[in-house]
C-alpha cells in the first residue's frame, strides 16, 4: 500500500524541517501540506523557500496542498475571510480565488500534483446558484493551476454542496473534468463510506483517510472510530488506478500524535490489504 500524510496533524505548529523530519523518520515520504497560514504562511517567501529547500534536499514527494480555509493566521478568529469558491457575493468570491492563487503559487518553488478544494463552507446548504458561482471560480482557477502543473481536486465535505451525489452532479454539470479527493471521515458522517465510494470511484485521484464516530469530524486514526476498514480497504483495492492512503489526522496531544501509533495502523491496513 502507498501511504502518505497530511501536515494537518501539525497544523498548530509552524511548518519547518523539524516537523518534516519527523514525518520522514516515520517512513512516510509522500506528504500533503495543509495551507493554513499559522502553519505554512504561503505569503511568506522565506518560509516557502525554507520548506522547498527541505523537499529538495530530502527527496521526499510533495503530493498535494490543501487549499486555505481562512485568509488569516488563526482559523478566521482574527477576522480573516472564510475562503469559499461558491460564495454568492462576487467580492468575497474574488478574494477567495486570490487567496487560493497565493497558495497555488508555491508550486513555483516546490512542485506538487494536486490542490484540494472544498465546495462551500462547513454546514452550508445547497443552492443551485452556488454551483454557478463555484463553476465560475473553478473554471478560472483550473487554468491558473494548470500553468503551474497542478490539478484541482474537489473534496467530499460535510455540507449540502459536497455530498458524493452533489459532487457528481457538479462534475457533470460543469464539464470541467475535475477529479475528487475522497475523504473517508466525511463520507462516514454523510451516507456512509461504501455508498459514497461507489458513486465517486471513477473520479478519485487522492484521499484523506481518517475515522470518526459519525457525529463529529474528529479526524481520528483508523480503527479508533466506527468505519469498517476491512470493507474500505477492499473497496479501495477494487478502484481503477492506485491512490495513496493519505492520512489527515488531528493532534489530540502527545500520546495521540505519536507517529509510532500511526505505524501500527499502517501495518493493520496492510494486513487487511493482503487478505483482500
Amino acid at each position: 500500500m502507498d501511504f502518505a500524510l497530511s501536515t494537518h496533524l501539525f497544523v498548530r505548529e509552524r511548518l519547518n524541517s523539524h516537523v518534516l523530519d519527523r514525518i520522514v523518520a516515520a517512513g512516510l515520504n509522500r506528504i500533503e501540506i495543509f495551507a493554513a497560514r499559522q502553519h505554512l504562511d504561503y505569503r511568506d517567501g522565506n518560509q516557502v523557500r525554507d520548506v522547498a529547500e527541505w523537499f529538495s534536499d530530502h527527496g521526499a514527494s510533495l503530493h498535494s496542498v490543501h487549499a486555505p480555509l481562512f485568509a488569516d493566521m488563526n482559523w478566521g478568529r482574527l477576522g480573516g475571510l472564510a475562503v469559499s469558491v461558491a460564495d454568492l457575493e462576487k467580492r468575497r468570491r474574488v478574494e477567495s480565488m486570490d487567496e487560493i492563487k497565493r497558495a497555488l503559487e508555491i508550486a513555483e518553488a516546490m512542485p506538487f500534483r494536486y490542490l484540494i478544494v472544498h465546495l462551500g463552507l462547513d454546514g452550508e446548504e445547497f443552492d443551485p446558484r452556488k454551483f454557478d458561482a463555484a463553476f465560475s471560480s473553478l473554471e478560472y482557477l483550473k487554468i491558473f493551476a494548470k500553468d503551474r502543473g497542478v490539478h484541482i481536486l474537489l473534496e467530499n465535505y460535510p455540507n449540502g454542496l459536497s455530498t458524493a451525489e452533489r459532487l457528481l452532479d457538479f462534475i457533470r454539470y460543469t464539464k470541467l473534468d475535475l477529479k475528487v479527493c475522497f475523504d473517508t471521515g466525511h463520507a462516514h458522517m454523510a451516507e456512509g463510506v461504501q455508498s459514497a465510494f461507489q458513486k465517486l470511484r471513477e473520479h478519485i485521484a487522492s484521499t484523506h483517510i481518517h475515522d470518526n464516530n459519525r457525529f463529529k469530524d474528529d479526524h481520528l486514526l483508523p480503527f479508533e472510530g466506527q468505519i469498517d476498514w476491512e470493507k474500505t480497504v477492499r473497496d479501495f483495492r477494487s478502484a481503477p488506478g492506485q491512490v495513496p492512503f493519505l492520512f489527515e489526522l488531528k493532534n489530540y496531544g502527545d500520546d495521540s500524535s505519536d507517529l509510532a501509533r500511526l505505524r501500527k495502523v499502517m501495518e493493520r491496513l496492510e494486513a487487511l490489504d493482503r487478505e483482500a
